[in-house]
């Protein structure tokens, strides 16, 4: 068995379950004497070019229960672009410091990064076992049932969409729309998330917009006119990445202000004026009506009071995967979710070869929505349901059947 130190990485935009995560790797590197010690790199990759790391190794019991329900990432983290030069660096980071362990949890570019590391080590001729930890609230890493963090942000979005929609309700009779933009950048994972909310006909969302249909503005306006006039006021969800048939970005076209992107070169929606203010805007001048927008934003990754109870778990059981994997002798693979059962729900977890996984992303199944593009069809409640969890109940009346005579 070869002895060295872990290395933990968390890199990428935090969720609010990645300490789990993290709980579960130095929890599980506790019980194995291959690991001498376990650094954390501060600020992501970005501590192993300054050589910024703490130790983690004497971490007790009480502070690793506390560690796993704080939200965000406690190591910080880092969007970092590393070139090959950086990756020269980290190497003789990880030579000096006597790493040959290396765990990164985090999304698409974490997974390109720690497969590139690997791929260096071998060349350079270096022990180093790495391992990839999944993690993004956008649930479009490939090759896994789904991401620990996505369960939280979709649960989120889904109580908000409830809770901001029975607001709606309640004002209908000054307010008429209400668009909600959801993050997940290319992917519309997170905004068909809010159809959980949806138990009675006229609960909201109504309308649900995902980036994997080509938005039609026309379309849309005859949606929201056949909602209004059945209920009087319509509550719309957007996936922040709404493209037209074109693939030109809604809401960006009439701008004449560049786009916003991150140091990766991807598009940085939050820093936009958003569909939502764009398509709100539309239906007032369009349709005459009142419309508010939405935007929650970071808050559906940080919110640790909206965490799902299976996300957390599966969170941590990833990172103890990870370690276990490593210990075992693993290297170039992320720890993949594998849903074994729906009723009842399980996961266990497998791995997949990091080549395999950097570099895509998973894009909601059509059959995930319905004929008309604009609402999630059963199979998708199905499949998220058991990652959110059941929302808590509410009461309201029914107008039309609780009433008092005079």
């Amino acid at each position: 068995m070869m002895k060295g130190r872990l290395a933990v990485v968390q890199s990428g935009g935090p969720t609010p379950v990645i300490n789990a995560s993290l709980v579960g790797i130095i929890h599980e590197a506790q019980q194995h004497d291959c690991f001498d010690k376990i650094y954390g790199l501060i600020h992501g990759i970005e501590g192993g070019l300054k050589r910024e790391m703490i130790d983690l190794s004497s971490l007790t019991a009480r502070q690793l229960q506390t560690l796993a329900n704080t939200p965000a990432a406690a190591l910080r983290s880092s969007r970092h672009k590393i070139s090959d030069d950086d990756y020269e660096i980290i190497l003789e980071c990880c030579r000096a410091h006597h790493i040959h362990y290396f765990a990164c949890i985090g999304g698409n570019g974490s997974m390109y990064v720690c497969n590139r590391l690997a791929e260096m080590a071998q060349a350079a001729n270096y022990e180093l076992r790495v391992v990839g930890v999944p993690k993004t609230i956008d649930n479009d890493l490939l090759h896994t049932d789904h991401t620990p963090g996505y369960g939280s942000a979709a649960r989120f979005l889904a109580l908000a969409t409830r809770d901001t929609g029975l607001d709606l309700r309640a004002m209908a009779t000054f307010d008429d729309v209400t668009i909600l933009e959801a993050l997940g950048r290319n992917a519309g994972w997170l905004a068909a998330a809010t159809a959980l909310a949806v138990q009675h006909d006229d609960d909201a969302p109504h309308l649900i917009y995902v980036p994997e249909v080509a938005f039609d503005e026309r379309r849309f306006l005859n949606d929201v006119v056949a909602v209004h006039e059945r209920l009087g006021y319509v509550f719309v969800v957007v996936g922040e990445g709404l493209r037209d048939a074109e693939e030109r970005m809604i809401g960006q076209r009439e701008s004449n202000h560049a786009e916003h992107v991150d140091t990766l070169g991807r598009s940085i929606y939050s820093l936009s004026q958003g569909v939502a203010s764009y398509l709100a805007e539309l239906v007032r001048e369009q349709l005459g009506l009142q419309a508010r927008t939405l935007r929650p934003g970071l808050i559906g990754r940080a919110m640790s009071a909206a965490v799902s109870s299976v996300d957390r778990v599966e969170a941590r059981r990833v990172g103890e995967a990870a370690t276990t994997y490593l210990a075992d002798g693993g290297s170039g693979e992320m720890i993949t979710l594998e849903r074994i059962s729906q009723q009842p729900y399980h996961c266990d977890t497998g791995t997949i070869e990091l080549s395999v996984v950097s570099g895509g992303e998973k894009m909601l199944p059509r059959e995930y929505i319905n004929n008309a593009g604009n609402m999630m069809t059963a199979a998708f409640i199905d499949y998220v349901r058991p990652l959110i969890g059941e929302l808590p109940p509410v009461f309201r009346f029914d107008a039309d059947k609780n009433h008092f005579d005079g």
